[in-house]
């Protein structure tokens, strides 16, 4: 559990030669600038702070450049407000999403014009005074002919996969798809996704017992993979539902243009982390938190003191990872590049409160993000309805 700081700040450099340079950059471990301000739309800082690629790291690829990308998020407008602890979203054919409400249990429709619409509850869900609750959702990727939609939850003997059937209308037909993934009031993970390859992905978190993430016969501190009726996948490392391990609470999976699976991991008292992952690799904890020498053990591609982000979920967008901030209350922008990342931005600290989830909009002409807030959340300073839903355009 991270205490969340007892009030925002928000700071401004008054640099007229440093505005026109360029990008904001912090002093290590100061959150002080010395460098330029970046503006992202009006009133939106960008800035560059105390973010490391492993330092034993030589001889690994160099980090990608820290090159302008083809775009950079704007200024957030709202789509929707009025939400309590949005924490899943998926999309839909049409181009709607599903939210998921985590301690209401509720499940909405949002369209892009902000028409929100209640379609059910989700059944058997439990919360457990910290993390647990209705989690994420993912809309089958053949959903035009099975009208299925999958959701991960807390339930009274553990974190669950389940499957329902979602017509257009309402919710229905409940079934667990996957069970006995140990739950505690923290560190219950909770992204599910389908990936390029048809496959569902999921994360779970240690449970508050790391050694469990070490534990290969053990489904939590692991990223796993299976087909849509929730057996292990075709091709996975060790013949269960197993796809990577050593991961302490793991909120946010995406993939890259090629196709390379990246992930967001909140880490304990140093460091969060973004991973390449690969199947089979062990990612150290509770050996390692952030890089380590450690044999056998898979390094991040990126590290930050985790202050300035405890990371929910990722995307990818535009040649970029994009990483909601919960402590850190801000998104993080990392340009990557074959396996590498480059040099990680962030945008509107303090201004929003705590990220929650970013998912990029589809469509093939289409370079936007939604980002949720949960300030209404046990670590927010947030009412209940505080929440709200935005829509990023990058540029």
């Amino acid at each position: 559990m991270r205490t969340r700081p007892a009030h925002r700040t928000t700071w401004t450099v008054a640099v007229p030669a440093a505005l026109a340079a360029g990008l904001l950059i912090s002093a290590p471990g100061t959150g002080r600038a010395i460098g330029t301000n970046h503006v992202a739309g009006p009133s939106h800082t960008a800035s560059t702070s105390h973010i490391t690629a492993p330092s034993h790291t030589a001889g690994s690829p160099a980090p990608a450049p820290a090159s302008a990308a083809a775009s950079e998020p704007g200024s957030p407008k709202t789509v929707s407000s009025g939400w309590s602890i949005p924490w899943g979203l998926s999309w839909l054919p049409d181009g709607s999403a599903l939210l998921t409400e985590r301690d209401s249990f509720k499940v909405y429709t949002l369209t892009q014009s902000g028409r929100k619409r209640q379609i059910g509850e989700v059944p058997n869900v439990v919360t457990t005074g910290g993390e647990g609750g209705l989690l994420s959702i993912a809309v089958s990727p053949s959903w035009k002919s099975d009208h299925y939609v999958y959701v991960m939850h807390t339930a009274a003997d553990g974190n669950r996969i389940a499957r329902m059937t979602f017509d257009g209308s309402a919710l229905s037909d409940y079934k667990v798809l996957v069970d006995g993934i140990r739950k505690n009031t923290y560190h219950n993970g909770g992204r599910i996704k389908f990936g390029p390859d048809g496959y569902l992905y999921a994360t779970t978190g240690d449970a508050q017992s790391p050694d469990l993430a070490q534990d290969k016969a053990s489904l939590n501190g692991k990223i796993l993979r299976m087909t849509p009726d929730g057996t292990p996948a075709p091709g996975n490392p060790f013949d269960s539902l197993v796809y990577s391990y050593g991961h302490r609470n793991p909120q946010g999976i995406t993939w890259d243009a090629e196709g390379r699976l990246w992930e967001g991991e909140l880490g304990d008292s140093k460091y969060d982390e973004l991973n390449l992952i690969e199947p089979g690799k062990n990612y150290g904890w509770p050996t390692c938190e952030g890089g380590c020498s450690a044999t056998g053990m898979t390094d991040p591609k990126r590290q930050w003191p985790v202050a300035e982000a405890s990371p929910s979920a990722v995307a990818y967008a535009d040649g970029a990872i994009y990483m909601a901030a919960l402590r850190g209350e801000r998104l993080w922008r990392i340009p990557v590049a074959g396996t590498s990342a480059g040099t990680p931005v962030a945008y509107y600290t303090n201004h929003y409160g705590r990220l929650r989830t970013v998912e990029s909009v589809p469509g093939p002409r289409t370079k936007s993000l939604w980002l949720t807030t949960t300030n209404a959340d046990n670590n927010g300073d947030g009412e209940a309805g505080s929440d709200k839903v935005f829509q990023i355009d990058l540029r």
